[in-house]
């Protein structure tokens, strides 16, 4: 496993983040879910991500379960704040004062922990005012609960303004959370660029989008059983964008890519965002402990400019890249 700065700090995550969003604490069960933790600890990942929105607080229960026999100094955790929590009730959502200081608290019960690595704005809050939850995020990381702020699918411009309120209060913004693959390229435009005038680097979640990138889905042909194309729990849906038969036909035209870096087709939509200098780490997620250990070989690869260009030749056209998709919602009701 090799480490890279996150941001402008003195702070090293591994290239891997293991993440446990829609699997731990819904759709797989928490033995497999500790084997898969375990793997990626074998693997030499120290670094993992998980929110208290993933399966209403039980991924973050999970997470903490595997992981309190650790040694805590030796691993960077991260979670987030935003989503709905609870019973969903009217300050159950959202990034006012209320919600955050009493979210951290809870996040923290469950993850057995003093503090998180790293704290995040799962999303942009339009309905509190930007002052008070930074100045929220402040007083969190002054009590020690947290030793780092990050944001997560965040514009350029909302970046902008984040950062130059956690100046004036005394700390930095040093990431964001955003989704990027060969598939999905919105960051690239304009906030890579903002990124790196500030100090701030991406931690990337679905780089092999949604699984569509291990080329297990063929143009014509019936998913998987048991592939997330096919899991009625909210996979189906975040995966429906790339299952046309152009987006499949090309992703198919990788494999022999792939073959000639040496590298799996899953592999090598890993290595690819990780070319980003602007990219601290990927975020894998896992259902299978074997998964993670093929996965993680995409560490420390370096891959050729030529073969850059190839992946270009084949599905930079299919790529979404308008900076517009990123966005939050518009309302704590949506």
């Amino acid at each position: 496993m090799e480490f890279r700065y996150l941001g402008n700090s003195g702070f090293k995550i591994s290239e891997i983040t293991f993440g446990n969003w829609l699997t731990h604490g819904s759709q797989v069960a928490n033995d497999v879910a500790t084997q898969c933790v375990r793997a990626a600890l074998d693997a030499g990942i120290s670094t993992f991500d998980t929110a208290d929105v993933y399966a209403n607080t039980l991924a973050e229960t999970v997470l903490g379960e595997a992981l309190k026999d650790e040694r805590r100094e030796s691993l960077e955790i991260f979670t987030k704040v935003f989503g709905p929590t609870g019973p969903k009730g009217h300050n159950d959502l959202g990034l006012s004062r209320k919600h955050i200081m009493e979210s951290v608290n809870g996040s923290l019960k469950r993850l057995q922990t003093d503090y998180v690595d790293l704290y995040q704005a799962h999303r942009y809050d339009y309905e509190t005012p930007l002052e008070e939850t930074m100045q929220a995020f402040a007083d969190i990381v002054r009590q020690g609960k947290a030793l780092y702020i990050g944001v997560s699918e965040w514009t350029a411009n909302q970046i902008r303004e984040g950062h130059a309120l956690a100046k004036e209060l005394g700390f930095q913004l040093i990431s964001n959370q955003p989704q990027y693959s060969m598939l999905w390229r919105v960051i690239e435009a304009e906030v890579i660029p903002a990124s790196e005038e500030l100090g701030l680097s991406q931690i990337v979640w679905s780089p092999m989008a949604q699984g569509v990138l291990s080329g297990k889905y063929h143009p014509g042909k019936p998913a998987p059983e048991g592939s997330r194309a096919t899991d009625t729990k909210g996979g189906s849906r975040m995966i429906e964008r790339w299952m046309s038969d152009e987006v499949l036909t090309g992703v198919q035209q990788l494999k022999p890519i792939a073959a000639e870096a040496g590298l799996t087709m899953a592999q090598l939509s890993i290595a690819w965002v990780l070319q980003n200098k602007n990219v601290a780490s990927a975020i894998m997620g896992a259902s299978r402990p074997e998964q993670i250990e093929k996965n993680v070989a995409a560490a420390g690869v370096k891959l050729d400019p030529v073969i850059m260009d190839k992946i270009d030749a084949i599905v930079g056209a299919l790529a979404e890249r308008d900076p517009a998709q990123t966005k939050s919602p518009a309302s704590r009701e949506a």
